[in-house]
């Protein structure tokens, strides 16, 4: 099988933000550029007073709500939207129809179409409807993750199933209904007076092989998006949905494509549904960007957003695009972790934007980084509603892997080197090996002292005795702190509470990782190619059972 590389910028490796997923990642990525920049670092839980008067939800379980200080400022962030951004552009961005008269207002091309209240009737609405040429887009107002868009509606009677479809079915009472305009849809990042990413959302989709069949060639697809650390929680899923629109293109899940054919499963474009992230920042025009500029100018209080717009592709519709819709509190994996193309770096963005004094601090070669579990577990316990991360060590890093042989795996041999490696502002950790090895990671800003904790490794006075060190330069990422990563320590009744939390996460990663090997060797026994090629197999085996 085929080995995909996801795309990262090289400060955002998969390993960094393994713990840190969804809406976490977001604010992850964010809060460690600053971290790293030198900012002092604080996590929040939906308890404390300093996001009172700031517009949030969603912010359980923690990870979401921090805080970043320099000398000179602090600013409070919900996710990628910091204290700057008012709330009322929040409210306004969180209402379609709020946004659609802001925008046109400004000038900005939307497309033309109305919003109504939870009071208005069905039969207003319809009777509105016919005053738009076909094809329509019926939507809520308030829905997000695309829930509840109906779009390329042909006819009223179609438009009458989708109003009892949103309004009846789905309860969304409060609703836009505006033209369809056809065309590549985008979302735009933009800080202030600059669009900082752009990505085109390609609904899901395979493409054929002429081997594989469109089952063989989704779970393919999803083996690929399982290397992306934005995808790898997005995956396709054939539901209801994907059967019918399959069924509707004259395919079934056994129809082999044929090679170079791209095959839509759905219409939303949604990253979460599926969907592609492409990035094509360099690709789209300057006049298509000042629209998603203009769009973040035209509501009050909003300095930075995702900005979707669908490039017009009908010469019905005079404007280049138009704006569907502008997100103060937007997901930007898809711009840092695209399925191809170049990662954009919006979290230096952003920290450029609240901590000017900060510009010009390059984080892109840092491989020093915080573990989001570890730092959050003190408020997923509730013993306590806000946390400071250790700051980050500022200057190049300089970081040694020690494998220690001998008798030396003893918790209290592991003690004494952490509190070596911390009382020298070392970062690292002790793990246990095999039989009677250890590996230590030992990184710095201060070179001597790196290379000289291997004398260190040798000086514990109370029993344990090495016998060989081996040595060699480390360039992986490093957690700040240092860790002893024993697999179970139950010295105490807390320490066993938190090695049996270690232990059930543990057995849930494993269980995970072996169900998707389990299902990737499946597949590959199940397809095409592998029932093709057996006869050749065969002939193989038997040559190589006369040699």
């Amino acid at each position: 099988m085929k080995k995909f590389s996801g795309v990262s910028l090289p400060q955002l490796t998969e390993e960094i933000v393994r713990n840190a997923r969804k809406t976490r990642l977001d604010a992850f990525a964010v809060a460690l550029e600053g971290w790293r920049r030198g900012l002092k670092l604080k996590w929040y839980t939906k308890d404390t007073p300093h996001f009172d008067d700031m517009i949030v939800f969603g912010v359980n379980p923690p990870g979401r709500l921090f805080s970043l200080s320099s000398e000179k400022r602090t600013h409070f962030f919900f996710r990628t939207r910091g204290d700057k951004v008012s709330n009322e552009a929040v409210e306004i961005g969180s209402e379609k129809g709020d946004t659609k008269i802001w925008l046109d207002k400004a000038g900005v091309p939307i497309p033309q179409g109305k919003g109504f209240p939870a009071e208005a009737t069905d039969e207003e609405i319809i009777e509105y409807s016919r005053t738009l040429d076909y094809p329509l887009v019926f939507k809520p107002t308030n829905a997000s993750l695309g829930n509840g868009v109906v779009t390329n509606l042909r006819d009223e009677a179609e438009f009458r199933d989708a109003v009892n479809y949103v309004r009846h079915e789905l309860g969304y009472e409060e609703v836009i209904v505006e033209q369809h305009v056809s065309g590549k849809e985008y979302r735009l990042y933009v800080v202030e007076d600059k669009v900082i990413a752009v990505y085109n959302r390609i609904p899901a989709n395979i493409t054929g092989d002429g081997k594989h069949t469109i089952e063989e060639l989704i779970e393919l697809k999803n083996y690929e998006r399982r290397q992306n650390a934005r995808l790898n929680s997005c995956l396709i899923h054939t539901d209801q949905e994907i059967t019918e629109f399959i069924t509707e293109q004259g395919h079934s899940f056994d129809s082999v494509l044929e090679k170079g054919k791209q095959l839509m499963l759905r219409e939303k474009t949604n990253v979460s549904s599926g969907g592609d992230p492409i990035d094509v920042t360099d690709e789209i025009p300057d006049n298509i960007k000042q629209i998603a500029i203009d769009a973040v100018k035209a509501i009050p209080g909003l300095h930075h957003a995702g900005v979707d717009i669908i490039v017009n592709e009908d010469p019905a519709i005079k404007q280049p695009a138009v704006v569907l819709e502008i997100n103060p509190t937007a997901q930007i994996g898809g711009a840092l972790f695209p399925l191809r193309g170049k990662a954009r770096n919006i979290p230096a963005a952003i920290i450029d934007y609240y901590f000017p004094e900060t510009k010009g601090i390059d984080t892109s070669d840092s491989k020093i980084y915080f573990d989001m579990t570890t730092v959050l577990e003190p408020l997923e316990d509730r013993t306590a509603i806000e946390v400071e991360v250790a700051p980050a060590p500022m200057g190049k890093l300089h970081a040694k892997r020690y494998v220690v042989i001998g008798d030396v795996q003893r918790h209290h041999y592991h003690r004494w080197l952490k509190k070596q490696a911390l009382d020298r502002n070392l970062n690292g950790h002790v793990k246990n090996m095999v039989f009677d090895e250890i590996e230590i990671i030992i990184a710095g800003t201060d070179k001597k002292e790196v290379d000289g904790f291997r004398q260190i490794l040798k000086q514990y006075p109370q029993g344990s005795k090495v016998a060989k060190i081996e040595e060699e330069v480390w360039e992986e990422p490093v957690t700040v702190g240092f860790e002893i990563t024993e697999r179970y320590n139950t010295s105490t009744l807390r320490a066993a509470q938190y090695s049996l939390r270690k232990m059930n996460q543990e057995l849930a990663r494993l269980t995970k990782q072996k169900n998707r090997i389990n299902k990737d060797i499946s597949h590959v026994f199940n397809s095409t190619s592998w029932k093709f090629s057996t006869p050749i197999r065969k002939v193989g085996e038997i040559v190589k059972g006369k040699k």
